[in-house]
């Protein structure tokens, strides 16, 4: 805020500087007219008029935008120096009016030409100082040109120093201006930059809810969905052996089971825990057991093989694993009519494929892979960077091939 200050200062005087010299003339003038008037150094009459002329002159200094104009300055200023030198020639004592050639170098002319202007203007002054010197002789020259040389080194060691004390202030005017550009441009991009932030949490808050929702609804779909499913599908077999009481009891039998294993693993799903079968052993265990599962409620033959050399993938990458045999085997239950079901898991360098296979009735994969369960199945497995391939025509059978890189670079529960 000083600099501020200090360089509205230093404009304020700049612009009021020629009215300001103007005033001293006039002042400097008026104490000299009564020896111009005297009639002892010449024509009183000729110097009054002198006196006028460099009156009216000055007036010029007040035109509005000199400074802007460098050739109107220097027509100026030369004007000044010519009639101060004519009076001083006249009268010694306007050697004191001579100093108007200084103030009007500095402030109106551009630099360097302020040099020029001062220069100019030490030999009027050095004109009066050595006045009553006989500046014909030898002795005579060297000092007046001695006088003309202390001035020049004086003045213009003078006026150089002020210019470069105006050129710091304009230094650091411009730095300033720089410094209050960058703050403000920096200002309206943290302004921006916060907006950007909220935007971002928003859209970052909205993803969250609808990734929270898919999973839900993928959980939903491959515990409770699928437990009911069987649970009905026990149900019934039950209302068809009513009449044999060993098997109405053992599909009850089943639909309970089924029951409390839905109920477990909706609670799991709530707090996004890993399924149940893979905190009690590894993903191939929990296949076998799955497909034991399946095919004691089915009646399906189910083959599960594990090839390679078995290793852990994360947690992510096992659910999902996992999760896709038994979405796969339960549409084999609800629509393939199949009598046999094969389940391979593969274990290679860089990647990890299962694989589950059908002699069912088939299907047409292009206007079905729209069901959620088929959607399900590919959001978790390319969630984690894998693929997920369909393959299958009616009348025979279906193949479902999900493949893993080895070392999964997302998570999606």
């Amino acid at each position: 805020m000083s600099s501020l200050v200090s360089r509205y200062s230093l404009g304020t005087w700049r612009r009021g500087a020629p009215v300001r010299a103007t005033i001293m003339q006039y002042v400097v003038l008026s104490a000299l007219l009564p020896s111009a008037l005297s009639g002892y150094y010449g024509s009183a009459r000729t110097n009054a008029l002198l006196c006028l002329v460099a009156a009216v002159w000055s007036l010029a200094a007040l035109l509005p935008g000199l400074r802007k104009r460098p050739a109107v300055s220097a027509v100026f200023v030369a004007g000044v120096i010519a009639i101060s030198f004519a009076l001083v020639i006249r009268d010694p004592w306007f050697g004191f009016y001579a100093y108007a050639g200084y103030a009007y170098s500095v402030v109106l002319l551009p630099w360097p030409w302020q040099l020029a202007g001062v220069g100019v203007t030490t030999l009027v002054a050095a004109t009066a100082q050595t006045t009553g010197m006989d500046r014909t002789t030898p002795t005579g020259m060297a000092a007046f040109g001695g006088v003309i040389a202390a001035n020049i080194i004086f003045v213009c060691g003078v006026v150089w120093f002020l210019h470069r004390l105006e050129a710091q202030h304009e230094e650091r005017g411009r730095t300033l201006d720089d410094l209050r550009e960058a703050n403000r441009k920096l200002e309206a991009a943290l302004v921006e930059n916060a907006g950007l932030q909220r935007q971002l949490l928003t859209q970052a808050r909205e993803a969250g809810v609808l990734d929270e929702r898919q999973r839900m609804a993928r959980e939903i779909h491959d515990t409770l969905a699928q437990g009911l499913t069987g649970i009905i599908t026990q149900l019934q077999a039950a209302e068809h052996a009513a009449g044999e009481p060993a098997e109405w009891r053992k599909h009850f039998a089943a639909a309970t089971r089924l029951a409390r294993e839905s109920l477990s693993e909706a609670r799991r799903s709530v707090d996004a825990l890993r399924p149940e079968p893979l905190e009690k052993a590894s993903l191939s265990k929990a296949l076998t057991a799955a497909g034991a599962h399946w095919s004691a409620l089915n009646g399906v033959q189910v083959r599960v093989t594990t090839t390679g050399t078995e290793r852990p993938l994360g947690q992510a990458a096992e659910s999902a694993l996992l999760r896709t045999a038994q979405e796969a085997l339960s549409n084999v239950a609800k629509h393939a009519q199949a009598t046999r079901v094969a389940v391979t898991l593969s274990y290679m360098e860089h990647q990890v494929a299962l694989d589950v296979r059908d002699d069912g009735r088939g299907f047409d994969p292009a206007p079905k892979e729209g069901g959620f369960g088929l959607v399900a199945m590919r959001q978790r497995i390319e969630g984690l960077a894998g693929t997920l391939q369909i393959e299958s025509e009616p009348g025979a059978g279906t193949g479902i091939s999900a493949c893993i890189p080895a070392a999964p670079v997302a998570v999606l529960p």
